[in-house]
């Protein structure tokens, strides 16, 4: 479903991301960790088209990231760090206008819009600007917008970034419930996600791929059994 071939990215000598090559298959949660600069969301804005490999090939559902751009973004949810950036706009305007760009219509649209407002609890600020939403709400409007058109893969940054320990739980259990349909790429830094929905981890550091196992596998890695040293040991 994901797959990614030596794909490198450098922007005038730094190298973010450094012959990458892994993939994703139907029903996997994906853990991508790494410290601070290691490439996790340049790898991530990669894949879902936002900016052009440098070398190396990606591919969604089978469709080649450069050569095939829109059927795979067709079959792609994506919640880039800090999205949205449409704070004018209001919570049920800016899902109207994601729903138009993703082509839904009638009775689906309908159905895709009242899922995502009710399952993410967006109806109470569904006349609010985005602007005025607390981080909280700002993120599920986020997570509304990757999955009204309930894509194949999801790749997610920071999915529970700004969201209250209850809110964190209710992410977790939502992604929980579309994994057993979809292949899901999360980049997160809180470990204990990791554990929550991951069925396997891939660490990078430095634009390289530098550990790849479920989580159990890693942690089993370290004499303490703690992701957290296991993190520390391989990202050094």
């Amino acid at each position: 479903m994901i797959k990614t071939q030596n794909l490198t990215k450098n922007y005038d000598g730094l190298l973010a991301v450094d012959d990458l090559t892994f993939s994703v298959e139907p029903g996997e949660v994906l853990g991508f960790l790494g410290p601070n600069g290691a490439g996790k969301s340049t790898t991530m804005r990669m894949l879902a088209g936002f900016i052009t490999p440098t070398s190396g090939t990606g591919s969604i559902c089978g469709h080649d990231i450069s050569a095939d751009p829109l059927a795979a973004k067709r079959e792609l949810g994506y919640l880039p760090e800090g999205a949205p950036h449409y704070g004018e706009m209001t919570v049920g305007g800016f899902l109207d206008f994601i729903a138009d760009l993703r082509g839904l219509t009638g009775a689906h649209r309908k159905s895709r819009l009242d899922y995502v407002l009710g399952r993410l609890q967006l109806e109470p600020v569904i006349a609010q600007t985005i602007d005025t939403l607390s981080k909280g709400f700002k993120r599920r409007v986020g997570l509304a917008q990757a999955i009204v058109h309930d894509p194949k893969v999801l790749i997610l940054d920071e999915p529970t970034d700004g969201l209250d320990p209850l809110q964190k739980h209710e992410v977790r259990t939502l992604i929980g419930e579309i994994a057993r349909e979809k292949t899901i790429v999360i980049s997160t830094h809180i470990l204990e996600e990791v554990d929550a929905v991951c069925t396997r981890a891939i660490i990078v550091a430095r634009g390289k791929l530098v550990a790849d196992d479920t989580p159990a596998g890693l942690k089993g890695r370290a004499p303490s059994g703690r992701l957290e040293d296991v993190f520390r040991a391989v990202a050094a």
